[in-house]
C-alpha cells in the first residue's frame, strides 16, 4: 500500500518537474527567437537605408546625365537657329538686290518701249507716204501705157503661161523619150538584182511517196487477210497503195499532199509498231490527224519567223501552214509563197517601198489555195475573203485580188507581188511539166527500152525515175543484159530531157515449171 502511494507521489513529482523544465525550455527559446528577430529587423533596416542611399545616388547621376544631354541638345538647336537666321538674312539681302535689279530692268524696258513706239509711228508714217507715192506712180504708168493694173497683170501672166507651157511640153516629151529608152533596161536590172540577192533551192512535190519496208514479208501483213488491211488504209486515208515487185518498198499515190503525208506517217508507224489490223489502223489514223494539225501550225509559225513578220491571228497561222500540203504544178505552195514574199521584199527595197508590207502581201497572195478544196470559188476570191476576215491591210487585199490580173492593181506593192509571183513560177525547174508532157516522157522512155532486140517488155515506174526492162532469157544471156542496160542509158541521155536521174534495171528470169499428177 505504502509502495503504491510512494510510486504515485514520485510520478506526480516527476510530472511537476517535467512541466517546470518544459516551461523553462520554452521560455529560453522565446527569448533567443526574439533576439534573432530583433537582429534581423535591425539588419533589414540597415539594408533598406543602404538601398535608399544607392537609389538616390543613381537618381542623381541619371538627372545629371539628362541635364548634360539636354544642355547639349539646346546648344545644338541654338546653333541651328543661328545658322537658319544667317541664311534668312542672306536670302533677304539677295532678294533686296534682285528687287533693285528688276526695278532697273523695268525702267529700261519702259524706256525701250517708248522708243519703239516712236519708231513704229515714224515707220507707219513713212509707209503711208510710200504707198501714196506708189499709187501716184501706178496711176501715171496706167495713163502712159493705156492699160490698167489688172489688164497688164493678165497680159503678163498669159505670156508667161504660153512660154512655160511650151517649155514644159518639150521637157515632158524629152523625159518620156529618155524613160522609154531606159525603162526596159532599168526594169531588167531591178529584176535581175532581186533574183541574184535571193537564191533558194527549188522545192517541188511529186504525186507519189515511197515507204521503205524492213523486209518483203511486211507487204503481206500490210495487205492483210483477204486484203482487209489495205482496203482499210485506202478507205480512211483516201490514198492508193501500190504494192508491186519493188523490193522492200510500198508506193503511196495521191494528188493531195496532206492525205499522202498522213497516210505515210500512219503506215510508217504501223510498220514500226508491228500491229497491223483495221482497228489499229483507225486508231493511228486519228492520232496522226491530230498531230498533223500541230505540225501545220509549226509550218505556219516557221514561215512567218523566217520572213520576220508578226501579228498574225492563230487561225491565219494555221491556214498558212496548210499551204505546205498544197501544190501548184508540182511546186510547194508554202515554199512558193515564202519565195514570193522574199522577192517582193527585195524589189520593194530597190523601189523604196514598205518592205514588211510587201513581204506580208507576198506571203498571203496565194492563201486561198490552202482551203480552196473546202469552199467554192477561185483561190483569189477565197484569199480576198480570208484577208478581209482577219482585217489585213488594204494593200495586202489589193495584192491578193490583182496578182493574176483579175482586177487592176491600185498600189505599187500589188504590182511588185504580181512580178514576184511570175518570177517564182518561171524559175527553171520550179514547176513540173504538164500532164501531157509527163505522159509523153514516160511513153518515150518505154519506147527506148522496147526498141532493142531481145527485150520482151519495158515498164517506166517510180514516176519515170526507173525503167524496168524484162528480156527474153533464151535470147539474152547475162553479159548481153549488161550491154542492153548500157545501150538504154546512152540512148536516154542522147535523146531525152528529164529531171533528176533515171535508173535502168534489166531483168532476166528463167522459170522451170512442172505439174505433178
Amino acid at each position: 500500500m505504502n509502495s503504491v502511494v510512494f510510486s504515485i507521489l514520485l510520478i506526480i513529482v516527476g510530472l511537476v518537474l517535467g512541466c517546470v523544465v518544459a516551461f523553462l525550455i520554452n521560455t529560453f527559446r522565446e527569448n533567443s527567437t526574439s533576439k534573432k528577430i530583433d537582429k534581423m529587423l535591425q539588419q533589414a533596416k540597415i539594408d533598406s537605408d543602404k538601398l535608399k542611399r544607392d537609389a538616390l545616388l543613381e537618381q542623381k547621376e541619371e538627372q545629371h546625365k539628362l541635364k548634360v544631354e539636354l544642355d547639349r541638345e539646346i546648344k545644338e538647336k541654338k546653333e541651328e537657329i543661328k545658322q537658319s537666321e544667317a541664311r534668312l538674312l542672306q536670302r533677304e539681302s539677295n532678294m533686296d538686290k534682285r528687287d533693285e535689279m528688276y526695278q532697273k530692268r523695268e525702267l529700261a524696258l519702259d524706256d525701250r518701249e517708248s522708243k519703239l513706239t516712236e519708231s513704229l509711228d515714224e515707220i507707219q508714217n513713212e509707209k503711208s507716204k510710200v504707198e501714196e507715192i506708189k499709187k501716184e506712180q501706178l496711176e501715171l504708168l496706167e495713163k502712159i501705157s493705156g492699160f490698167s493694173k489688172e489688164e497688164a497683170k493678165k497680159q503678163v501672166m498669159r505670156q508667161v503661161k504660153d512660154s512655160m507651157s511650151r517649155e514644159i511640153s518639150e521637157y515632158i516629151r524629152e523625159c518620156e523619150n529618155d524613160a522609154k529608152l531606159t525603162v526596159d533596161k532599168k526594169a531588167k536590172e531591178l529584176l535581175v538584182t532581186s533574183m541574184q540577192k535571193y537564191a533558194a533551192d527549188i522545192a517541188s512535190d511529186q504525186t507519189v511517196t515511197v515507204v521503205e519496208l524492213p523486209n518483203d514479208d511486211m507487204k503481206g501483213r500490210i495487205i492483210g487477210r483477204e486484203g482487209r488491211n489495205i482496203r482499210t488504209i485506202e478507205a480512211i486515208t483516201g490514198v492508193d497503195l501500190i504494192i508491186d515487185d519493188t523490193p522492200e518498198a510500198v508506193v503511196l499515190s495521191s494528188f493531195d499532199p496532206l492525205r499522202r503525208e498522213i497516210a505515210y506517217v500512219t503506215l510508217d508507224t504501223l510498220i514500226k509498231d508491228g500491229r497491223i489490223h483495221p482497228t489499229r489502223i483507225e486508231e493511228l489514223y486519228d492520232k496522226v490527224c491530230k498531230e498533223m494539225k500541230q505540225k501545220i501550225i509549226e509550218y505556219g509559225n516557221d514561215a512567218t519567223f523566217e520572213l520576220g513578220l508578226t501579228k498574225f491571228d492563230p487561225e491565219l497561222i494555221e491556214i498558212i501552214g496548210k499551204l505546205h500540203f498544197r501544190t501548184s504544178y508540182g511546186q510547194n505552195a508554202l515554199q512558193h509563197s515564202i519565195e514570193v514574199a522574199n522577192l517582193s521584199g527585195l524589189i520593194a527595197a530597190e523601189l523604196g517601198e514598205n518592205i514588211t508590207l510587201a513581204k506580208r502581201a507576198g506571203l498571203l497572195h496565194d492563201i486561198g489555195k490552202a482551203i480552196d478544196h473546202e469552199m467554192e470559188g477561185s483561190h483569189v476570191d477565197i484569199g480576198v475573203d480570208i484577208a478581209k476576215k482577219f482585217r489585213e491591210d488594204t494593200v495586202v487585199i489589193d495584192a491578193i485580188a490583182s496578182h493574176h490580173g483579175d482586177t487592176k492593181a491600185n498600189s505599187t506593192i500589188a504590182v511588185i507581188v504580181a512580178i514576184a509571183d511570175a518570177l517564182s513560177a518561171s524559175r527553171p525547174g520550179a514547176r513540173n511539166d504538164s500532164l501531157e508532157n509527163y505522159i509523153k516522157r514516160l511513153t518515150q522512155l518505154e519506147e527506148v527500152g522496147n526498141r532493142l532486140d531481145g527485150v520482151e517488155k519495158a515498164y517506166a515506174v517510180q514516176a519515170g525515175r526507173e525503167l524496168r526492162v524484162i528480156v527474153k532469157p533464151e535470147e539474152v544471156d547475162d553479159l548481153k543484159a549488161h550491154k542492153i542496160a548500157r545501150d538504154i542509158k546512152e540512148e536516154i541521155e542522147k535523146t531525152m530531157k528529164y529531171p533528176g536521174t533515171v535508173k535502168i534495171t534489166v531483168v532476166r528470169e528463167t522459170r522451170a515449171q512442172e505439174e505433178a499428177k
